[in-house]
């Protein structure tokens, strides 16, 4: 399964924000946006003109890599987008949302989206009752996402709900803490989104 595999906290660097794609450490003295502010490379600290179409590039490739996905994937979500009722760019948004392993780290069961996946990948979760393995599974309002039961007692996982135990679960899903299980209340509205982009810069980026 083809993945990203450079150092990440360039991404960071490069949208001029944080991503908060390597856990605990981008809330530490340790980030490296904190330390360096300015986009990576030679030319980085040069300050450019943004082109209408440079924005909508940034718009895409900082929503893309906020949740780990390739640009084909990425491609083929926006497509499913734009055949739903409703706006193409709160659709894409909710898409992604719906993915295991964006549900498992907004549950608190990862520390990041980076984390979530290699754990669903290796075989932590259920759907359904349903050993799942695929981080891009699509779950809909309804679906239930369970720790197996030999991941329950991992001192690892216990160590995960320890240090996630403050942050915050979406409303859009009920979290208990306790059995390590997740239900998908309902799929999130814009609103319950905390996403820095302005997506419909996505949707004029492809109907160029």
């Amino acid at each position: 399964m083809a993945r990203y595999t450079g150092a990440v906290c360039k991404l960071c660097r490069r949208e001029g924000q944080k991503l908060f794609l390597k856990g605990e450490r981008c809330y530490s003295d340790k980030c490296a946006l904190s330390r360096r502010s300015y986009a990576p490379g030679q030319h980085g600290q040069n300050r450019k003109k943004v082109s209408e179409y440079g924005l909508q590039l940034r718009a895409k490739q900082k929503t893309r890599r906020f949740y780990g996905v390739l640009e084909g994937q990425f491609a083929k979500y926006f497509e499913m987008a734009t055949k739903q009722q409703g706006m193409a760019g709160e659709n894409l948004l909710r898409i992604l949302e719906s993915r295991i392993d964006n549900i498992v780290y907004r549950a608190g069961m990862a520390s990041s989206r980076a984390e979530a996946r290699q754990l669903v990948r290796h075989g932590h979760f259920t759907v359904n009752g349903h050993k799942a393995n695929i981080p891009s599974i699509l779950l809909k309002a309804g679906d239930v996402v369970a720790l197996t039961e030999g991941s329950k007692s991992s001192e690892k996982f216990k160590a995960i709900m320890e240090a996630n135990g403050s942050r915050p679960v979406p409303q859009w899903l009920d979290m208990n803490k306790d059995n390590g299980v997740v239900k998908v209340v309902n799929l999130p509205n814009r609103e319950d989104i905390d996403l820095d982009v302005e997506e419909h810069l996505i949707v004029e980026l492809y109907s160029r």
